[in-house]
């Protein structure tokens, strides 16, 4: 079971970031290399404590759908979301925002198990912990970009 953690500073209220990161439009465009969209649960605006999205993307070249529920949320601290449907065994990916200095320490960790046993852990061996890593660090990034943005515009 891969565990994917990354930390990243964004100059830019803790709020404004917890907001981005579960933003369903903001992720939407921050995964556009994958076709990623919300077609189920809330497909727009923020999602809440409880609520769920389905994704469909193109991964790998195939068409999948992945149902995630907002399982823990304490604004504007953390939130978790979980897989409730979809291509992993399992995963449980949570979003810390701790504010630091004059912005927000953005700590993401992603815990998940591919399918297939043996054959999952070849799989994550040799391509998808990795390809997991970089999607995850240019979606972090984005919305480190759009959270810096927004707060200079704001000042």
């Amino acid at each position: 079971m891969p565990i994917i953690r990354t930390e990243l500073y964004i100059k830019a209220p803790a709020q404004l970031c917890f907001d981005l990161a579960r933003s369903i439009d903001i992720h939407a465009e921050s995964t556009s290399q994958t076709k990623e969209r919300a077609i189920g649960g809330v497909t727009q605006g923020l999602i809440e404590l409880g609520q769920t999205v389905t994704w469909e993307a193109v991964h790998f070249g195939i068409k999948q759908r992945l149902t995630a529920r907002i399982s823990a949320m304490e604004a504007p601290h953390f939130f978790v979301d979980e897989q409730v449907g979809g291509a992993f065994k399992h995963f449980y990916h949570s979003h810390e925002f701790i504010i630091s200095g004059d912005g927000t320490l953005m700590i993401d960790t992603f815990d998940y198990a591919s399918p297939l046993g043996l054959l999952g852990k070849l799989a994550d061996a040799l391509f998808l912990e990795r390809y997991m890593r970089v999607f995850l660090t240019k979606r972090n990034l984005y919305i480190k970009n759009v959270a810096e943005q927004r707060a200079v515009a704001a000042k």
